[in-house]
């Protein structure tokens, strides 16, 4: 093939105008496909940035929460061991006062036990010691006993104090029933006599006068002027002692 001008110069053209059709309908495009990927990468990677930052932000923010977790958890774990001992501390005070208490109830019971004890037996003791005074004097007692026990029933008759003696003088004029003198041994006359006569002139007494033995006196006598007894016998003696100790 010859190479012309002509040749060469439509070669240009051919060229220029295969230049401008690739310009023309396929660079452009491939442009603009390369500048919307280039977009469209530079969009992901802006995506991805702004994914990562929010993940680094959610990152820190995770470990800040779980530092503040770490630290509440520890604060509670304090706050709560704190409540433990406190309550500890309060039961072991409620059980200590309660020990307490139950030992003070149990020394209590036990003194009110040994107190108890040693009544009952003080009381056997007396009641013993008052059966053996009984028997003694059942076997001492007798007329002569009975006579010094009547001197002294009159001694004391005149040595009453003033309001004593005006309250059983009131007492004696108040009842009309007959003075009874009950005794161990049966009174003589004169001993009758005796009486009536210190008692008319102590507690002027006018009411008659009746007389009955009763041999559980032991020895002595027991003068009644309506509800007024005048005492001076052994039972009574040794009973008034009897229940004198029982109220000490």
């Amino acid at each position: 093939m010859e190479l012309t001008w002509s040749t060469f110069l439509l070669e240009i053209i051919n060229f220029l105008i295969l230049v401008w059709i690739l310009k023309h309908f396929f660079y452009k495009p491939v442009l603009n496909v390369i500048a919307r990927r280039r977009r469209s990468i530079e969009k992901s990677l802006n995506d991805a940035n702004t994914l990562h930052e929010d993940a680094e932000t959610l990152r820190i923010q995770y470990e800040n929460r779980l530092t503040e977790w770490g630290k509440e958890r520890q604060a509670a774990h304090m706050s709560l061991d704190q409540e433990i001992e406190t309550e500890r501390a309060r039961r072991m005070e409620a059980l200590r006062a309660t020990l307490g208490e139950e030992r003070e109830k149990a020394q209590v019971i036990e003194q009110r036990a040994l107190e108890a004890n040693r009544l009952h037996a003080e009381e056997t003791a007396l009641a013993q010691g008052a059966q053996f005074a009984t028997r003694l004097l059942s076997v001492a007692a007798g007329p002569e006993l009975e006579q010094r026990l009547l001197d002294l029933l009159l001694k004391e008759l005149t040595a009453l104090a003033p309001k004593q003696l005006s309250t059983l003088r009131a007492a004696a004029g108040k009842t009309a029933d007959p003075i009874l003198v009950a005794s161990a041994y049966p009174l003589d006359d004169d001993t009758r006599l005796n009486l009536e006569r210190m008692l008319a002139s102590v507690l002027a007494v006018t009411a008659p006068f009746y007389y009955e033995q009763d041999k559980d006196l032991l020895a002595g006598l027991r003068v009644t002027m309506g509800s007024w007894v005048l005492r001076a016998n052994l039972q009574d003696e040794l009973k008034s002692f009897a229940e004198l100790a029982h109220e000490s």
